[in-house]
């Protein structure tokens, strides 16, 4: 399997740097981006596979919008206060999963766990 692309969107530079030292051993590039057009951007650009998106930064309506226009992307939603609820929300707009920004771990296992899932489906 070739190594995939990630774009990360966050709000908080500690989970930035977290998340980049644990993607970046598994995946061949991890994008910051600034905003939610810039992620739009980030995207198209690097056909990135992987998008892990900050609560924060992004409305459930621009999950779902950005699945729409990027069926293809793994879409991973975090939050500092993930609950059941804001994971069931996530999941109906068009995220894989939906983890605390500190779980770095769980981010990296829920973006590896579907996209290993799709790409041996597209084989």
């Amino acid at each position: 399997m070739q190594p995939l692309n990630v774009v990360l969107l966050q709000s908080d530079s500690r989970t930035v740097k977290s998340l980049s030292a644990s993607l970046g051993s598994y995946f061949r590039s991890v994008r910051e981006a600034k905003s939610v057009a810039d992620v739009r951007d980030s995207v198209a650009q690097r056909r990135a596979q992987v998008l892990i998106l900050d609560m924060e930064m992004a409305s459930l309506p621009e999950v779902e919008r950005l699945s729409h226009e990027f069926p293809e992307v793994c879409i991973v939603c975090n939050h500092r206060l993930a609950d059941e609820r804001m994971w069931t929300a996530s999941l109906n707009a068009g995220a894989v999963d939906c983890c605390a920004s500190s779980d770095s771990g769980g981010i990296l296992d829920a973006a590896r766990r579907n996209t290993t899932h799709a790409h041996g489906m597209a084989a």
